[in-house]
């Protein structure tokens, strides 16, 4: 096992060329991205000779925020939410803590961050960043322990919630809660969700006067062409996303049934991956990497898999049958 795969999710070439070509076609649950992507991008005109239109970039915003339930004043658009983590965690500076295990982006957000345990969360009045739902581990807090936190931070520091896994049950979100008096930013990301990650494309929520001097760092064209059109459509299509929420449900339980029967506990309430803790889980993982299919290991808890939804039914019982029979 080495660093490429603990680093992050979907380093599915370096696999093949460690492992091999294999004798399946390979099998990605390395990410936490949705394996049946918005279906739309093809029938999408996209003008490539042309600079993004001011019009469709706030159309884009709009349309976001009618997703998000917030109003669009309080969305900026960003090329990836690691972009928008980035340039927001130095805006926002001073003393702060991040809650770990979760995105090493988190802790590098503003110097001298300090990691702390979840459980841990409500200790202090400084800055604070989590992802909810947490990853890798699936975790989550409701929206009145997120209040909680909030309201803890009235008058001293910021709650900077990452939401890159909350579209898939819109409930636990608290970007309705952003307000130009709150001391609250949201990130949300769109390639996880709608299964697009090559699209980088992200947003931060939060008051007009932390977004006026993000949106100056990001200059006068944030994003491409395609990221505005793509994004501006997959929003907008409610249909889709009503029943891919419903569909993630069903396929999580059906994975769950999976690791059960294989002797293993699956943790988390994410429905775009499940985690599972086991002594065995380096020699799991090259097993299944041996017979093409990627998972994701973990520093420094070498206990962990973590395991993301199969695409279909034949790849959902390709891993049942690796992981029982080796």
């Amino acid at each position: 096992m080495t660093d490429i795969w603990t680093w992050h999710g979907g380093a599915l070439e370096a696999a093949k060329r460690h492992f091999g070509a294999g004798a399946e076609p390979w099998i990605d649950l390395s990410t936490g991205i949705n394996p049946k992507a918005w279906p739309g991008t093809a029938g999408l005109s996209i003008d490539w000779r042309r600079l993004p239109e001011p019009d469709s970039l706030r159309q884009l915003e709009t349309a976001a925020a009618v997703h998000f339930g917030v109003d669009p004043q309080h969305v900026c658009a960003v090329p990836g939410t690691e972009t928008g983590l980035r340039l927001a965690g130095c805006l926002i500076g001073g003393p702060a803590r991040h809650v770990a295990p979760s995105y090493r982006t988190h802790g590098e957000m503003i110097a001298g961050s300090r990691a702390i345990e979840w459980i841990a969360t409500g200790v202090s009045s400084e800055t604070l960043i989590l992802a909810n739902p947490n990853n890798p581990d699936g975790r989550w807090l409701d929206r009145e322990q997120m209040r909680a936190l909030l309201e803890a931070r009235a008058h001293h520091g910021w709650l900077l919630v990452d939401e890159a896994f909350a579209d898939s049950d819109p409930a636990i979100s608290v970007a309705s809660l952003v307000s130009e008096t709150r001391r609250l930013l949201v990130f949300r990301s769109f390639g996880k969700f709608f299964g697009l990650a090559g699209v980088r494309l992200g947003f931060v929520i939060g008051p007009s006067h932390v977004l006026a001097p993000l949106r100056e760092q990001l200059g006068a064209w944030p994003l491409s062409t395609a990221a505005i059109a793509i994004g501006t459509a997959a929003y907008r299509d409610r249909p889709w996303i009503a029943a891919t929420r419903e569909r993630l449900d069903h396929e999580a339980a059906r994975l769950d049934a999976v690791l059960v029967r294989c002797g293993h506990q699956p943790i988390g309430r994410c429905p775009l991956f499940r985690l599972i803790e086991t002594d065995e889980a380096p020699q799991l993982f090259d097993r299944l990497a041996r017979a093409a299919i990627l998972t994701r290991p973990f520093e420094p808890d070498r206990r962990w898999l973590r395991i993301g939804l199969p695409p279909d039914q034949a790849a959902l019982d390709r891993l049942e049958r690796v992981m029982a029979h080796g």
